[in-house]
């Protein structure tokens, strides 16, 4: 198969599951949207124009390819819902253990998001 064409099915998945964490909760949509749009540079210029200038997806995109930056709100809603994950997996009686890895991972996760710039002033998501 050419390099091309995988790339495009990556960034199809990705879209997918960017779309998925979009909806549903505890699902995440920015790191798919983001390799997605890796994947469509590589493989369909147009795929990646209309995920770029998408009204919903595409300020998420530009915010982080040009700034390095994830915007306040996307950063409340990221911390919210891995507190949210961490407090059902406690009342849902998830052994000790993988609470204690689950909070690990999760804490790495905050810290990153939370050392990330908020980017330019203006409207972010």
């Amino acid at each position: 198969m050419a390099p091309r064409f995988l790339w495009l099915l990556l960034g199809l998945g990705a879209t997918g599951c960017g779309i998925v964490g979009a909806v549903l909760p505890l699902v995440p949509t920015t790191p798919f949207l983001l390799l997605a749009a890796f994947a469509f540079a590589k493989s369909s210029p147009r795929l990646h124009a209309w995920l770029t200038t998408h009204p919903q997806f595409g300020p998420l995109i530009e915010n982080w390819q040009q700034h390095r930056a994830i915007g306040r709100g996307a950063k409340r809603t990221a911390l919210l819902f891995m507190v949210l994950a961490l407090a059902l997996s406690w009342l849902f009686a998830v052994p000790a253990w993988i609470l204690v890895v689950q909070a690990a991972v999760l804490a790495c996760v905050a810290t990153f998001i939370l050392t990330r710039p908020d980017g330019p002033a203006g409207p972010q998501a």
